[in-house]
């Protein structure tokens, strides 16, 4: 890592569709920064939840589950993964029509929240240690919750249809409208944008615009 280049911790909120994960990879790849996913880490945990037998309807059971859980982190390239009692789920698992339809009412759960939010703040550290000049954390309460003090903090947003269309093309079948809505209304941590966030529309950008408008506020000499 360049030593005069201050370590940034920049954050990116938004619904389902809306560009999080392509724009913070390849933010990161551009800045040299570390990407993690948080909404993979949900899903990871839904997964791992549903395995264990865990109710979103009985909470006990969720809790019970989460105290036999050892999470870990898992450098893949510039991505960090959620590693549970040594194994990183794939993407077919944790994007899995079950886990689609249950994770949002996990996500909810306080106690599973509470259970994340050490493990991802610790994210930056693990940034640090491994010398990339930053993170990039993507999810739905990192500007409002993991990282309010983030250096740089985005919420990306676009219309319903557009989403839509990119999560036909993209093969998945989750309801964006349900799934922003839950996230929206819960209690702990919601669906937000961020006081003093910046708000970007993906809509009528393509990915590489999003990414130059993002780089030009955060380092306008890689431009």
């Amino acid at each position: 890592m360049n030593q005069s280049r201050p370590f940034k911790i920049i954050a990116i909120d938004g619904g389902a569709a809306v560009g999080k994960s392509s724009t913070a990879k390849g933010l990161a790849e551009r800045l040299d920064m570390m990407h993690v996913d948080t909404g993979a880490h949900y899903r990871s945990l839904t997964h791992a939840l549903l395995r264990a037998g865990a109710d979103v309807s009985a909470p006990e059971s969720t809790t019970a589950a989460l105290a036999h859980l050892e999470l870990e982190t898992a450098l893949v390239g510039r991505s960090a993964k959620l590693c549970i009692a040594g194994v990183v789920p794939t993407d077919a698992e944790i994007r899995s029509p079950e886990v689609n339809a249950a994770v949002s009412s996990f996500a909810a759960m306080p106690p599973l929240r509470t259970f994340l939010f050490e493990y991802q703040r610790n994210q930056a550290n693990i940034a640090r240690a491994k010398n990339f000049a930053g993170i990039i954390m993507e999810g739905r309460d990192i500007g409002s919750v993991i990282f309010p003090d983030a250096d740089h903090r985005f919420f990306l947003y676009a219309d319903e249809a557009t989403r839509s269309a990119r999560r036909a093309k993209e093969g998945q079948t989750d309801s964006i409208a349900a799934r922003d809505q839950m996230d929206s209304r819960r209690k702990t941590a919601p669906l937000i944008c961020p006081d003093g966030a910046i708000r970007i529309d993906t809509a009528p950008r393509s990915l590489e615009q999003v990414i130059e408008t993002i780089t030009r506020l955060i380092a306008p000499e890689l431009l």
